[in-house]
């Protein structure tokens, strides 16, 4: 989670080096949050990699602009809906 003056600003989460999720709150969106918490969980965890929905994005450019590059996709999401995610990694 990152924080500043008291107040949650996002967090994230990874399992076997993927980046499970990254959220920033939408007013503190633009303000390098999301960058220095995946910097963080970078460092802490060694994570190379990250599904994306295909529909999201503002999400693959965040990602893009990190250094990752779409290598898949499925037609579903991890809980069989039909959401296509984009697989990318480092």
């Amino acid at each position: 989670m990152i924080v500043k003056n008291d107040e949650a600003k996002g967090f994230a989460s990874v399992a076997e080096g993927n980046l499970e999720m990254l959220f920033i709150h939408n007013d503190s969106r633009g303000k390098g949050y999301g960058k220095k918490l995946y910097q963080f969980m970078k460092d802490k965890t060694g994570l190379t990699k990250v599904n994306v929905n295909e529909q999201n994005s503002q999400a693959i450019g965040f990602y893009e602009k990190l250094g990752f590059r779409p290598i898949g996709r499925s037609e579903k999401d991890g809980s069989g809906k039909d959401y296509p995610l984009i697989h990318m990694s480092l």
